[in-house]
């Protein structure tokens, strides 16, 4: 038995891009995840961590990313992870890890960004 599952609670990096494969469309964007700074028990300062998670969403979830979805927006989101692998246009081997959602929950919208006086 093996299991690939991924869960996250963050905020959205960049708003989501449509993009279509075909007669299928898909958004790809980024989600970061924190963990709080904190102090250990040495007294060691131990600064902030942000992760940065490549998000990719399919037809009717692209769709509703699509509408809803913009940078700031907190996300709960469950997929797995898929590694992909091509040559760029120098001939150099890439890779990437993107978290397919399976299941999200728009948890909090980003506030509208308020002009500055």
């Amino acid at each position: 038995m093996s299991v690939n599952k991924v869960i996250l609670v963050g905020n959205v990096g960049k708003n989501p891009e449509m993009k279509f494969v075909g007669d299928r469309p898909f958004v790809r964007f980024t989600l970061a995840t924190s963990e709080p700074a904190y102090t250990s028990a040495g007294g060691e300062q131990v600064p902030e961590i942000t992760e940065w998670h490549n998000i990719i969403m399919w037809d009717d979830f692209a769709r509703t990313a699509e509408r809803y979805i913009t940078k700031g927006t907190k996300l709960y989101i469950e997929g797995k992870l898929r590694t992909r692998t091509w040559q760029d246009f120098n001939a150099i081997k890439r890779n990437i890890t993107e978290i397919v959602v399976e299941r999200f929950d728009i948890l909090s919208r980003a506030m509208p960004q308020q002009p500055s006086a």
